[in-house]
């Protein structure tokens, strides 16, 4: 919400364009003064601003919004009508308010950043504090809080909030952006109670100091655990017996004796056995090789595979114990909470 401001070499001769932000614009309720403060900004009427911006913040009751408002027309006006001094204590005033507002260096004259940079550098404040939305398993990690100061200083973080009240943190005198961390552990190392906190960030540097507060909200889930395995996730099991090839060795034989038994019959005959015994041993020979062909015909039955059954155990046992070592995993990750961060806006959008 800041101004182009132009400016002649001649204060009486100054011709000023603005930019008016709709953050500075009439948002609610806006009080009465600060209203008229505006208004007469908007027209060039400077005289009118200055009073109408005093009698504003005169009030105990006015919201921060309009202070802010307030005291950022009061810089503007006093930069254009040359009251250095003025103007860089109004800033004073907005940056106690709002450390993280300033001037956009392409949209205003370097004038006014001057006269901001001048306020800045006077006063110790904390700015640009965030807390970064995050996720892990309490206790593995930390949840950084990154911050810069205004001036050198020495600041302390403090986290409160579910029963917590505690100085979690410090770091000696630094100048510039820094980092702070907290492990979301409370004073007897254990993890703290999901729910709303606000983490406090106190700077000091001899008679100067300056308090910053961030809320945030920290979320519990329990660890997921690991499912028991029912197979080998790297390696598949090897059959144990294996059935094999058809035999035709009984049919073999049962022709081979067959052949020698008839043979052997038909040489030895003699004279007086006649036709009637030939024919008794071709029905032995043919039910003999009938059993032979029947038999080989036979499904043989299966027989186990040595190597692969020492394979297969050696499997099994690898598979106990990686089951064991996720049974003990288990037992830590049911010990074990998801921990996630969630940073909360700041009132009023500040």
């Amino acid at each position: 919400m800041w101004w182009i401001v132009v400016l002649s070499p001649k204060p009486a001769l100054a011709c000023v364009c603005f930019v008016v932000s709709s953050t500075l614009g009439l948002t609610g309720q806006q009080d009465a003064d600060v209203a008229r403060a505006q208004q007469a900004y908007e027209t060039l009427d400077f005289r009118t601003v200055i009073p109408a911006a005093r009698r504003a913040l005169a009030k105990p009751n006015l919201p921060v919004a309009d202070r802010i408002v307030a005291w950022e027309l009061l810089g503007f006006t006093y930069g254009v009508l040359d009251s250095n001094v003025q103007a860089v204590s109004a800033f004073r005033n907005l940056i106690f308010l709002d450390p993280d507002r300033e001037p956009d260096a392409i949209r205003v004259t370097p004038r006014i950043t001057s006269l901001y940079a001048s306020a800045l550098g006077q006063v110790l404040v904390v700015r640009s504090v965030r807390i970064d939305s995050s996720t892990f398993i309490g206790g593995s990690a930390t949840m950084p809080v990154r911050f810069s100061l205004s001036r050198p200083g020495r600041v302390v973080m403090r986290v409160q909030g579910e029963g917590q009240r505690a100085r979690v943190d410090s770091i000696g005198v630094v100048d510039g952006e820094t980092t702070l961390h907290w492990n979301l552990m409370d004073l007897d190392s254990v993890l703290v109670p999901p729910g709303m906190y606000e983490v406090v960030l106190d700077a000091r540097f001899g008679a100067d100091q300056y308090s910053a507060r961030r809320s945030f909200e920290v979320r519990h889930q329990p660890v997921d655990t690991i499912p028991h395995l029912t197979n080998h996730p790297d390696r598949d099991t090897l059959p144990e017996l294996t059935q094999p090839d058809r035999d035709w060795k009984p049919l073999g034989l049962a022709t081979l004796y067959t052949a020698f038994a008839s043979g052997a019959s038909l040489a030895l005959e003699n004279t007086t056995l006649g036709s009637p015994a030939r024919r008794e041993i071709g029905g032995v020979a043919f039910v003999a090789i009938v059993t032979g062909f029947v038999m080989s015909l036979k499904k043989p039955d299966p027989i186990s595979v040595p190597g692969n059954v020492l394979y297969n155990q050696l499997l099994r046992e690898d598979l106990a114990r990686l089951n064991a070592d996720r049974a003990a995993d288990n037992e830590v990750r049911r010990r074990q909470t998801y921990v996630t961060i969630v940073p909360l806006p700041r009132p009023g959008g500040l």
